[in-house]
C-alpha cells in the first residue's frame, strides 16, 4: 500500500485544530514588576515590567497606546482618550496630569514613556467608545504605602482583577499588567485602590485592542505536542514504506 505524506500530517494537524490542547481561563493575563529605589530615584531600567509588556503585545496586532502627551499639564477627567488604531475612550474620576520630564515628582512617581503619566490617589474609570477585548497599563509607585491597585472590568456584568503587586516595598516600582479576553468584550473598566487618598499611583502607556486584534500565540505545550503527532505521522509512514 502505498501513502502519500501529505494524508498524516493533514489528519495530524486537523486533529490539533479541532482539538484544543486545554481550554484557557478567561481573562489571560501577564505581569511584571521591578521593585523601586526609592521615592527620589527614576529607575533607569524596569526589564520586567518591560518583558510583561512585550509578552502582552506578541498576542495582538495593530493595537493602540495613550501615552498621555497630548493633554496639559495638571488637566482633569473627563480625558478623551485616544488610542490610535484601535479605539477612543473617555476617562472619568479622581486625578490628573502630571509632567515630569526627568527624575520623579519627588513622591517615586514618573512617566514611563515621554514626560506625562496620569496620577491619582483614588479611583478612576474608562468607558471605551467600542467593546475591547484587551487591555494593559503601566503602573509606576504602586503599594509603598500599602496600597494595591484592582480591575474592575463591565460588560454587562463585573470581574474583578487583582494585580499582585507588592505591598509596602520601596517607591518608584514600575509594574506593567496586561489581558486579553478571547471568550468576553468589555465597555468600560474602574481602576482602584485599596489605600485611596494614602498610596498615591502613576499610570502611563495605556494600550486596547479589539477582538479582531487578539491573535494569541500557540502555547509551548501545544507546540511541543504537534511537533509529536507530526514525528508519529513520519514514523507512521516510515513503517508503511518498510512493510
Amino acid at each position: 500500500m502505498k501513502l502519500s505524506l501529505k494524508t498524516p500530517l493533514a489528519l495530524a494537524a486537523a486533529f490539533l485544530i479541532a482539538a484544543p490542547i486545554a481550554a484557557h481561563a478567561v481573562p489571560v493575563t501577564f505581569f511584571g514588576e521591578d521593585m523601586g529605589m526609592g521615592e527620589g530615584t527614576r529607575l533607569p531600567s524596569h526589564p520586567n515590567a518591560d518583558n510583561a509588556r512585550n509578552a502582552f503585545l506578541a498576542n495582538l496586532i495593530g493595537v493602540g497606546t495613550e501615552t498621555f502627551e497630548s493633554f496639559a499639564d495638571g488637566a482633569t477627567a473627563p480625558l478623551a482618550l485616544n488610542f490610535p488604531g484601535a479605539g477612543t475612550a473617555t476617562l472619568n474620576g479622581s486625578g490628573y496630569v502630571e509632567t515630569v520630564p526627568a527624575g520623579t515628582n519627588g513622591f517615586g512617581r514618573y512617566p514611563i514613556s515621554g514626560d506625562k503619566y496620569w496620577e491619582t490617589g483614588s479611583n478612576f474609570s474608562i468607558a471605551f467608545n467600542a467593546p475591547i477585548a484587551a487591555f494593559g497599563f503601566y503602573g509606576v509607585d504602586i503599594g509603598d504605602f500599602n496600597g494595591q491597585v484592582t480591575l474592575q472590568l463591565q460588560n454587562g456584568g463585573v470581574t474583578n482583577l487583582v494585580i499582585p503587586n507588592t505591598v509596602n516595598g520601596a517607591g518608584g516600582s514600575v509594574l506593567y499588567f496586561g489581558f486579553y479576553d478571547t471568550a468576553q468584550q468589555y465597555t468600560g473598566l474602574t481602576f482602584g485602590n485599596t489605600a485611596g487618598g494614602t498610596d498615591f499611583f502613576g499610570f502611563d502607556d495605556m494600550t486596547i485592542g479589539s477582538l479582531e486584534q487578539v491573535a494569541p500565540v500557540p502555547e509551548p505545550a501545544s507546540l511541543l505536542l504537534l511537533g509529536s503527532g507530526l514525528a508519529g505521522a513520519a514514523g507512521f509512514i516510515r513503517r508503511k514504506r518498510q512493510a
